[in-house]
């Protein structure tokens, strides 16, 4: 490859980064489709997306690999995100979304500008080369720090034999200094969850704490609740705290989510048998909004998930309330479903979730 060509490619790629529209929509994207990185901030996900973005550009530019300020930046990144309870997967498909977004990007760019294609595949190559290094670098720091949190030993025997239930749970609750006689409030939430709990740990990869006295709900991040629950019914009461948990991730909510206050979301998101039924009947609508049906699906979801506003819609997927207003309104002409029914923000994640 001569060098102009080369100037060329770089001159594209730095076109595309400076697109003032592809940002937003990988962040909306990237929200939209990994939930457990839907409940950080817009502008948290934008800020480390732009920097990664910038440093791949520059190393496309010199030809080279990570430059160690680069990883340590990752560094950061990953035990930012192990602190934030973010798994390391979620971190990497977050990661591999926005990657895809941004090559169909340059992709369109190439060809719309007649740039050689083998300009752009020598360029992804390159690029793979640097984002091989920077993951394991993000990998490690991820998990270092995950090692070294404080594990709290003690409380998550004790929660461990609570969940069993029968007599091991009335002992563990004696143990704990909880009311034998009482009832308890358990919540569900993700690993780095620092808010106080009078009995707390991370069990299998969840954090867990229980409580004589309801939690207050004033928390920054999402966390599934249930109860109030007899001391030995607290495996189930574990089992519709995860499902409020998940269902809020879902739907992008934060804050204390009590199952009882997403009870039907929650069955809907359970039921894969009738998920697939839902995608079979609307195989078509799919096919005929084609390359648009991502942005239609996240426009409806965030018009629901903001009571039906289409500004705040708008706001918080970087496009104009108009553009929600059309793409509600295609939805339905597609479906035929009444965007507020149940049934569309059913199908719409399940449309998300496939599309992966």
């Amino acid at each position: 490859m001569t060098a102009d060509g080369w100037t060329a490619m770089i001159n594209l790629i730095e076109r595309v980064m400076g697109d003032d529209e592809l940002l937003p929509a990988v962040v909306s994207g990237v929200r939209a489709t990994v939930r457990e990185v839907s409940v950080l901030q817009p502008s948290d996900i934008a800020g480390h997306t732009r920097a990664l973005l910038t440093a791949a550009t520059r190393a496309l530019a010199a030809r080279r690999g990570p430059t160690e300020a680069d990883l340590s930046f990752v560094e950061e990144l990953g035990v930012t995100r192990a602190r934030q309870g973010v798994p390391i997967e979620a971190v990497l498909a977050a990661i591999h979304v926005s990657e895809r977004a941004i090559w169909q990007r340059a992709r369109e760019v190439a060809r719309a500008e007649d740039v050689d294609p083998e300009l752009l595949l020598d360029a992804r190559e390159l690029y793979d080369d640097w984002a091989d290094a920077v993951r394991s670098r993000l990998i490690t720091a991820h998990r270092l720090t995950k090692a070294t949190a404080d594990p709290r030993p003690r409380d998550a025997a004790i929660l461990r034999r609570l969940l069993q239930g029968g007599s091991a749970a009335a002992l563990a609750v004696a143990e704990a200094g909880l009311p034998v006689h009482g009832r308890l409030w358990l919540l569900v939430a993700r690993p780095g969850y620092d808010e106080p709990t009078q009995l707390g740990a991370v069990v299998d990869d969840l954090f867990i704490g229980v409580s004589a006295r309801k939690p207050s709900g004033r928390v920054a991040v999402a966390a599934g609740l249930a109860g109030p629950a007899e001391p030995d019914r607290l495996a189930p009461a574990k089992r519709m705290a995860l499902a409020a948990l998940t269902t809020a991730e879902s739907t992008g909510r934060t804050g204390m989510v009590h199952i009882a206050d997403v009870a039907w979301q929650a069955a809907l998101t359970d039921r894969a048998d009738l998920a697939e039924a839902l995608l079979d009947r609307h195989q078509q609508a799919w096919t005929t909004l084609g390359p648009n049906a991502e942005p239609v699906a996240r426009a409806v979801l965030a018009w629901l998930d903001h009571d039906r506003d289409v500004t705040a819609a708008g706001t918080a997927l970087f496009v104009h309330p108009n553009t929600v207003r059309n793409r509600v309104r295609r939805f339905t002409e597609v479906t035929g479903i009444d965007p507020s029914d149940p049934n569309a923000w059913w199908l719409c994640r399940t449309w998300l979730r496939e599309a992966r």
